[in-house]
């Protein structure tokens, strides 16, 4: 004797919207997120206050630098010299406690490779160059280089961003 099982009304459909890889049933239109502003960033550190001689790679010191997120939330942070372009990788270090508990879906998007994280490694990475390398750093408009107010007083080094959807400003780096 066969029967069937009928579920309750939207239990198929709850489940098979917690398999899409956002989680979500409808998606978020971009113009939403976009509207989030950039308060780490001010006019005083953008890349048109930057010295003329960043552009034509003549002097050393002058930094790009961006972070990587690999697979299973790794990753890495880059530092590329525009004149000599020697890269730099650093290491971050996934948080405490991180992997312990079980992954929530629409979690948080970086696992500990926040501004402290950042912070902490662009200052060791710097500190260790000689001082004539140590001139400026160029960055996107990453949450990860929020810090960059504590970054210059611990560096010296000026910390400068480029302007938003403008990946050729940095172009070393990319």
């Amino acid at each position: 004797y066969q029967a069937l099982y009928v579920q309750s009304r939207g239990a198929l459909k709850r489940e098979l919207v917690a398999c899409l890889r956002t989680g979500r049933a409808l998606r978020v239109p971009r113009a939403r997120s976009r509207q989030r502003a950039s308060g780490h960033v001010t006019s005083e550190v953008m890349i048109s206050e930057r010295p003329a001689e960043v552009a034509d790679r003549a002097v050393p010191g002058h930094w790009e630098g961006d972070l990587i997120i690999g697979t299973n939330r790794s990753a890495i942070g880059t530092l590329v010299e525009r004149t000599t372009r020697f890269a730099m990788l650093l290491h971050l270090p996934r948080m405490e406690g991180y992997g312990v508990e079980p992954r929530v879906k629409n979690g948080p998007a970086l696992a500990g490779y926040g501004a402290e994280a950042m912070r902490t490694a662009l200052a060791d990475t710097i500190t260790s160059m000689p001082e004539q390398l140590r001139r400026s750093l160029t960055w996107d408009r990453g949450k990860e280089l929020a810090q960059h107010a504590q970054l210059k007083i611990d560096t010296g080094v000026a910390v400068y961003f480029a302007d938003p959807h403008s990946p050729w400003q940095r172009g070393t780096n990319e």
